[in-house]
């Protein structure tokens, strides 16, 4: 009881001293106990909001005073990282946006890697609403290894190298030669593929955890031209270096568009991997390259 009345004096204090409205979409139903985006900056109140939420916080004592102690038990939420553990039935409403922040409202003590499945809003170069998508918890939600990452990386980088050196024996050069020299050979070493794909997750996990992941609904730009790509980056939130993942076959237009900036690449869902994505701080997919990289987590090992 304690940890309800704490929050629900939290949520007043967080109502009270906002200075900004943000809103807190509910996740799909069926969904249960998930993560999902919080603290979007709307202009106007959200749309989910109707008659029926009004009359649930009249009941609770409105909007503009605070929620009692049964609404707070009803739609506590444990916030970290612009993501939320809600816990609400599926019948309610969750938090509305006149009780929001754009502040960290309370971070408690919650161990990331649970597996739990993720609601993540989805958008566009425009930052367009476009709905949500739930992330699997056992590939965007794995607990951190990074003796893990190290092997996969070290594995890609070892099957990375040529291995053409080559240095003439006395057979092959008069006058002199170098004895036991480097000869054509492969550097790559064994990894099994479980821990390479476990090294994929806990990639995709540790960035979402960040914060670091976005989810499009497409990648679809109006032309060619760079200007565009640069305005879409620039809009982007402590973004450096910017990875972009496709479902299919990567559009001619976005191609064209990021051939020159060394900051954005592009790849297919296919090509994704650990070192790509720990080479950029932001990862930026679509649903369709969300929906494959599931598929082929999921797909079972041949032996």
């Amino acid at each position: 009881m304690r940890a309800l009345a704490r929050a629900a004096s939290l949520l007043r204090h967080a109502a009270v001293s906002a200075p900004t409205t943000g809103a807190l979409h509910h996740p799909p139903l069926g969904v249960g106990s998930c993560l999902a985006k919080v603290w979007t900056p709307l202009s106007s109140p959200s749309p989910v909001l109707g008659a029926a939420v009004r009359r649930r916080l009249a009941l609770h004592g409105g909007a503009g005073g605070g929620l009692s102690l049964l609404a707070a038990s009803n739609l506590l939420g444990f916030f970290f990282n612009g993501y939320s553990t809600l816990l609400a039935p599926q019948s309610e409403v969750l938090i509305p946006p006149e009780l929001l922040s754009s502040r960290t409202v309370w971070t408690p003590d919650r161990e990331l890697g649970q597996y739990e499945d993720l609601v993540a809003r989805v958008t566009n170069f425009h930052n367009e609403d476009k709905g949500f998508m739930v992330l699997d918890g056992d590939v965007f939600d794995v607990p951190i290894r990074k003796d893990i990452v190290h092997w996969v990386v070290r594995w890609q980088l070892a099957k990375r190298q040529q291995g053409t050196h080559s240095t003439k024996t006395i057979s092959e050069f008069r006058g002199g030669a170098t004895m036991h020299g480097p000869k054509p050979r492969s550097h790559a070493i064994k990894l099994q593929k479980k821990v390479r794909r476990l090294g994929l997750k806990i990639a995709l996990s540790a960035r979402t955890a960040e914060g670091k992941l976005l989810v499009f609904e497409d990648l679809e730009v109006p032309s060619h031209k760079t200007k565009n790509i640069v305005q879409y980056i620039s809009q982007m939130d402590d973004t450096k270096k910017v990875l972009l993942v496709d479902g299919g076959d990567i559009d001619k237009k976005l191609k064209l568009a990021t051939q020159n900036l060394h900051y954005v690449n592009v790849l297919p869902s296919t090509g994704l991997n650990v070192y790509s994505i720990l080479q950029h701080d932001t990862l930026v997919m679509t649903r369709a390259a969300i929906n494959r990289i599931v598929e082929r987590m999921h797909t079972p090992i041949n032996r």
